[in-house]
């Protein structure tokens, strides 16, 4: 296992939940707009080691989604702003670019204090 990128979730907005009908959640830096800020889950801006990919994992917590693509600002964003969108949707071809696809699944609960990490298998 190789991790790409880890950070720990700090803050769940108060309207996070809005968002998991669309099968979606949003990361965003500490410096996220106020009015944003409930929408997101806060997380430290961290630098991503290596390129992520399509086969990759994604872990919050102890949840394991595999990611199936990934937009073509997904590493300048969570590096800058620590800004994406993460869907549990399945698709294999990106339809925005600042969104990270997962498989489609139920998405687990998120705590704060989870740590997130993106790796590699091989």
């Amino acid at each position: 296992m190789h991790t790409k990128y880890e950070t720990h979730i700090n803050k769940i907005g108060s309207s996070v939940t809005e968002f998991l009908d669309d099968k979606m959640l949003v990361l965003f830096g500490e410096n996220a707009p106020a009015e944003l800020i409930d929408y997101c889950l806060s997380i430290k801006v961290n630098q991503i080691d290596s390129e992520i990919k399509a086969g990759d994992m994604l872990q919050i917590g102890d949840a394991k989604y595999k990611i199936t693509s990934v937009g073509e600002a997904v590493e300048m964003n969570l590096t800058s702003l620590g800004h994406i969108t993460l869907k549990f949707d399945g698709l294999k071809r990106p339809e925005l670019p600042g969104t990270l696809y997962l498989e489609d699944t139920e998405i687990q609960e998120v705590k704060q204090g989870d740590t997130l990490r993106i790796y590699s298998l091989a």
